[in-house]
């Protein structure tokens, strides 16, 4: 049995673990991510009781009840590098001895749901929809960095999309992984059926410019256009991808529930937004209770 090295699973003096300043007693079976540290008071307000709250870096984290069932809330920051340290750091909170640095024989399986903000893509899905990513398109490149990636990902819909778009080959290779089929199932009545886009920045990256030209100034228009089995891209964020994508990989069950604050398509943005995402906690949490 493989002992995980200290440089390769750093543990605090305390017994938490690297970065996220949690130990594995801490943590709830059922975790929310958000990526403003502000936003997990705002969905901590609901529980019935809070066991604690830990800060560290931009990792924030309450651990309570909600109707009865414990939960965890944890924000992330912003980006799929963040989301590596977390899923990761999360998984070794369940699954890893910290005594002998070995693997767990009876695994424990966690429920991660994203909680964030979107762009929608197409001009149909409206300011203050909720958009679940059934399927997330990672822009970013990290789940190519695993063993099994293309075991967990959809092969055939990303050579129709490297395709159709004449892809960037200077670009990382883009990945098309689902989120949990249960997860999804769970939400599905009061979600829009979303493929989302996870990309590694707010501003090229997402067709944004405001001094630098993106590299295709028409690849915004591509993905808009892209149909596959029925299916059409909804939106743009940020961390979807990878966590959909370590969440298989580490038999966990992911997804990621958006609110859209920003209309791409025809140009429009809701700055006033914070009474749609309350809307998507109230109803994310309910849900969560119960999954």
């Amino acid at each position: 049995m493989r002992v995980i090295p200290s440089s390769e699973l750093v543990i605090n003096g305390d017994g938490s673990i690297f970065h996220l300043h949690i130990k594995p007693e801490q943590l709830a079976d059922t975790v929310i991510l958000v990526g403003d540290p502000g936003r997990v008071d705002m969905v901590a307000s609901y529980f019935d009781n809070k066991e604690f709250t830990v800060e560290s870096r931009e990792f924030r984290t309450i651990t309570g009840t909600y109707k009865g069932k414990r939960m965890t809330v944890l924000s992330t920051g912003i980006g799929t590098d963040n989301i590596d340290i977390v899923v990761n750091e999360l998984d070794a909170l369940a699954n890893i001895d910290f005594e002998t640095r070995t693997e767990k024989a009876e695994k424990r399986q966690l429920t991660l749901l994203r909680l964030g903000t979107s762009g929608a893509i197409q001009p149909d899905v409206p300011l203050g929809a909720f958009v679940f990513a059934r399927t997330a398109i990672g822009f970013d490149g990290l789940l190519n960095y695993y063993a099994g990636r293309n075991d967990v990902c959809d092969l055939a819909i990303e050579k129709a999309f490297v395709e159709h778009t004449g892809w960037n080959p200077q670009c990382p290779a883009p990945y098309f992984i689902d989120a949990d089929a249960d997860l999804f199932a769970h939400f599905a009545d009061s979600v829009v059926d979303g493929i989302t886009i996870a990309a590694p920045g707010f501003y090229g990256p997402q067709g944004r410019w405001v001094r630098i030209a993106p590299a295709d100034i028409n690849l915004n228009q591509k993905i808009e256009s892209f149909r596959y089995e029925d299916r059409r891209i909804t939106n743009f964020e940020m961390e979807s991808s990878a966590l959909a994508g370590l969440g298989a990989l580490l038999g966990h069950k992911a997804g990621t529930l958006c609110t859209i604050i920003a209309q791409r398509a025809v140009k429009d943005m809701n700055t006033d937004y914070k009474p749609f995402v309350r809307q998507m906690i109230e109803m994310a949490l309910d849900k969560l209770a119960s999954f």
